[in-house]
């Protein structure tokens, strides 16, 4: 019995260490990754007046999408507005980079558009894939009712031909 228990321990002493590895190495994976990450949030002036604006725009954006959830043809329309922004958002960054000094403090809109893709497309995404979720909860919801609708109907034709 001393023989499995030292083996157990043993066994555990070495899953510990291969997870304190691992998430060391995690860690040490995401640092760098992290950094970059608040170095492009401080880098920001999000005081300016346009990003205010840009951030107002996407949190009315997501209320919308909130109080619309019952109404799928209109979150359909939204769908398809976000997925169309994200499409034409290389096109805005190129027209942005070019007249960035007359609305921002400093250039934000490089050539591969990170800043963009953050700031507009991240959060159309999010959108887009919010109502992608609630478009299959109601089409579920929907199958439900069907069958049910139509196990009433067997039932009800059964009943009528008993008689």
């Amino acid at each position: 019995m001393e023989e499995l228990q030292s083996a157990i321990n043993s066994h555990m002493d070495q899953m510990a260490d291969l997870v304190e590895k691992i998430t060391a190495e995690l860690r040490s994976g995401l640092k760098p990754a992290y950094e970059n990450f608040l170095g492009f949030f401080y880098a920001i002036d999000w005081k300016e007046p346009w990003l205010i604006c840009l951030i107002s725009f996407h949190v009315f954006l997501l209320l919308l999408t909130f109080a619309s959830r019952k109404n799928v043809n209109f979150q359909m329309c939204l769908f398809l507005l976000a997925l169309g922004g994200v499409y034409l958002a290389e096109r805005l960054n190129r027209i942005l980079a070019g007249n960035w000094k007359s609305f921002a403090g400093q250039n934000y809109f490089d050539s591969h558009g990170l800043f963009l893709s953050v700031v507009w497309s991240g959060p159309l995404l999010v959108m887009a894939l919010l109502i992608l979720v609630n478009t299959l909860f109601s089409m579920c919801h929907l199958i439900v009712r069907w069958k049910r609708a139509e196990l009433r109907d067997r039932a009800r034709a059964a009943s009528n031909k008993e008689d």
